[in-house]
């Protein structure tokens, strides 16, 4: 029996960018190594056999018509540019600017576009102090990916409360601060306010948090039905979502023809190239998942990005699968010191202390785990979220604090997530407390959500493996 408890790749980066990413109405978000060409740089034109004719995209012109993603938004601020030379104490253009930097940041995962979004905001509110909601609504953005989460919400709330994306905003920030309750009202008032392509998958992720997956599917059902030709990159998001949701489940057919979905619509697309990976890496189709990550370099390019952590981790997580010690060691030690020049570097604060927290857990030394104890503690003081709990629990475990790690799980419970890695936690947690009835129970519940939750998972997940 091993009794190291680690977790999976459940990456803060990555959370931090789906909470970044979620507009109210979707936004449209180098070659590969010669050893990875077996994977094709644009996927086929048709959608899966095997997705659910629910989830198909119907809008096979705006596919045709659907413009080179960064291109695209760099025509865009070059047009606001031009205003600018001509107004340059334009408010409203420059806060539009903000938000097309915004969209540029959404679109790359590149630190500096935040920064320069945030500061165009700054000057934009300088120059325009009264109704300037455009320039507010960025800077909560951006407050948000700071987890400042009580900073995000007054910005919110200047902006008003019959304003859509202020709304959504309400919900992400509630979300990620482990207040289901809010986020649910806020999500509520929002679909009946407008219930398109991103009010709808928005509630999806937040009955997801409460474990309420026929109301799940039926969200994500109802959100495509409700998706229009302009909304390619926001119906990629939706269905690379809906992909996790399915792999969560351990329905693997399905989740890798919505992965397929998204990146026919938007090529290269980062989050649904990560799924993949993750979802292959489960499976043991290690080469498979390397290419994926590859992919995910390669889009990004020589600059550095919030999706190189997340690789770097992954690929760490292959080798370790595939018995290679040393490149894992390298990797993992190129994702810290990312990690770590994001917590001092004058990037604006965008360092993502649950990473490294969860990647000095999987390194195991005595010193690692007292920081990562010490940088978890700090981090629930300002978002209690499941992931976030999860990683305390972990943390608290691997320091020998059983009893508060089982409470944490308690408290995770207590909020109806269906997650199979957080319930086999609870279960090994509970296993060495003695609590026999309890740990079996849990890890029944684990396998009963996902079926294919077996030993390599666990492996894949970073998860002990027990007997029961």
């Amino acid at each position: 029996m091993k009794n190291k408890i680690g977790q999976g790749i459940k990456s803060d980066i990555l959370s931090w960018w789906l909470l970044i990413v979620v507009p109210l109405v979707g936004i449209a978000v180098v070659n590969l190594p010669p050893n990875w060409r077996f994977i094709s740089d644009k996927f086929s034109s048709r959608s899966p056999e095997n997705l659910d004719a629910n989830y198909r995209y119907h809008f096979s012109e705006s596919l045709r018509n659907n413009p080179n993603q960064k291109e695209a938004i760099q025509q865009e601020i070059a047009f606001y540019q031009q205003r600018l030379a001509v107004d340059s104490r334009s408010g409203l253009n420059r806060a539009a600017l903000a938000g097309v930097y915004l969209k540029m940041a959404r679109a790359t995962g590149e630190g500096g576009w935040f920064l320069l979004a945030e500061q165009a905001a700054e000057r934009s509110i300088a120059d325009l102090p009264f109704d300037n909601k455009g320039a507010l609504l960025v800077l909560a953005r951006i407050a948000e990916a700071r987890h400042d989460f009580a900073t995000a919400l007054r910005f919110a709330k200047q902006v008003g409360s019959d304003n859509e994306d202020a709304i959504a905003l309400s919900v992400t920030s509630h979300l990620a601060m482990g207040k289901v309750n809010e986020a649910n009202a806020a999500a509520e008032a929002l679909v009946n306010r407008i219930p398109n392509l991103g009010s709808l998958t928005l509630r999806a992720l937040v009955r997801e948090s409460q474990g309420r997956d026929a109301e799940v599917l039926q969200d994500y059902r109802q959100a495509m039905a409700a998706e229009e030709p302009g909304e390619v990159a926001g119906s990629a998001r939706a269905r690379s979502l809906l992909g996790r949701f399915y792999a969560r489940r351990g329905q693997f057919v399905q989740a890798k023809a919505l992965f397929l979905e998204a990146l026919r619509l938007v090529p290269r697309y980062p989050l649904a190239l990560i799924y993949l990976a993750d979802l292959e890496t489960r499976q043991g189709n290690y080469r498979e998942a390397e290419g994926y990550y590859s992919k995910v370099s390669a889009y990004s390019g020589p600059v550095e990005t919030v999706f190189d952590r997340i690789v770097d981790r992954g690929m760490a997580r292959v080798k370790d699968l595939q018995g290679d010690a040393i490149e894992s060691r390298r990797l993992r030690d190129k994702a810290e010191a990312g990690l770590r020049q994001e917590q001092v570097s004058g990037s604006g604060g965008f360092g993502h202390r649950r990473d490294l927290a969860s990647l000095l857990l999987e390194k195991g030394r005595s010193q690692d785990v007292a920081e990562a104890l010490a940088l978890m503690q700090d981090e629930v003081k300002i978002r209690r979220d499941a992931v976030t709990l999860d990683t305390l629990a972990w943390a608290l475990s691997a320091s020998g604090e059983w009893q508060k790690a089982d409470r944490v799980m308690a408290e995770i419970m207590r909020s109806g997530i269906r997650d199979a890695g957080m319930f086999y936690r609870a279960g090994a947690i509970a296993r060495t407390l003695g609590k026999d009835t309890e740990s079996r129970a849990y890890f029944q519940k684990s396998k009963a959500i996902d079926p294919n939750f077996d030993d390599r998972s666990r492996q894949a997940l970073g998860l002990g493996s027990y007997e029961f």
